[in-house]
């Protein structure tokens, strides 16, 4: 019985050392932030478009802070480039509300 209980053990330290090791290995890399402007086309209202645009942006994996200013019809992105791209932002803008309402493009290249 004895004998159990320290292979037990025994088995129960390797594989929590195995797992920590696995951990150990993943590399983290450090925010690469970028900002990026975008012309938005198809808004028609501050609170149902421009308001919904920002709160989906801002949910979105990789970006830092989103504002949509609906008088410009532009959103200004700040992002991790290690997650996401310029025309990722884009093309996810594009694609909110089925893709039919909405079209962005690139306005600045910072």
């Amino acid at each position: 019985m004895k004998i159990k209980k320290i292979l037990f053990a025994f088995l129960l330290a390797c594989f929590v050392l195995i797992g920590c090791k696995s951990e150990a290995k993943k590399e983290i890399l450090p925010v690469n932030k970028q900002n990026v402007s975008l012309a938005i086309s198809g808004m028609t209202c501050q609170i149902g478009c421009a308001r919904t645009i920002q709160s989906k942006l801002s949910k979105k994996e990789g970006v830092i802070d989103a504002k949509v200013i609906f008088t410009d019809s532009i959103a200004n992105i700040e992002f991790d480039a290690n997650t996401t791209s310029k025309e990722d932002l884009a093309s996810f803008v594009s694609g909110i509300a089925g893709g039919e309402l909405y079209k962005a493009s690139i306005a600045s290249k910072e």
